[in-house]
């Protein structure tokens, strides 16, 4: 694997489908051997992640800058930020995977994959510049590959030749 983990973003409008796209994406890559991280953008400040009352949220509210949450199975982080993080800034730690997802980050500079529905919008937040491909259930007069709403081995096999030639599978 190169040294830099390809990051591709999943656009779109607000309920286009977005996070239906990423789950259907995420479980193709696993059933063909991918490790995959998944960085969602929340455009809101002050997102919970933690629970109120527990040592974890107590520690964040008594003003630690990180809190660490590790388990057996699972380790979590939440860091105070002094600014939006930039996409390259959140990915920056990231290892151990053969491709980052992204849901958002539209105005990032990240390849993007944009998903409109007919009954959202006729029209498209990308620029066919910006764009990987297109899902959705129109056709779009642009020189980027579009894809059917329901064809999701064809998106991971653009995904795959664009973004994952030369990984190494995991074994099962």
């Amino acid at each position: 694997m190169t040294s830099a983990i390809p990051v591709v973003s999943i656009v779109g409008r607000s309920s286009s489908g977005k996070t239906t796209l990423l789950e259907k994406l995420i479980r193709e890559l696993k059933r063909r051997g991918y490790r995959i991280a998944v960085v969602k953008h929340h455009y809101h400040a002050g997102f919970e992640f933690d629970v109120p009352g527990k040592d974890s949220y107590r520690f964040a509210q008594a003003g630690a800058d990180h809190v660490i949450i590790a388990a057996p199975d699972k380790v979590a982080q939440v860091r105070r930020c002094e600014h939006e993080p930039t996409l390259a800034e959140v990915v920056a730690d990231v290892r151990d995977v053969d491709i980052i997802l992204t849901e958002g980050y539209k105005r990032a500079d990240a390849p993007k994959i944009e998903i409109s529905r007919r009954e959202r919008s006729s029209e498209l937040l990308c620029t066919a510049d910006e764009l990987v491909a297109i899902v959705s259930d129109q056709y779009f007069d642009m020189d980027v590959p579009q894809f059917d709403l329901e064809d999701v081995a064809g998106l991971v096999d653009l995904i795959e030749t664009r973004f994952l030639r030369g990984v190494e599978l995991q074994a099962d």
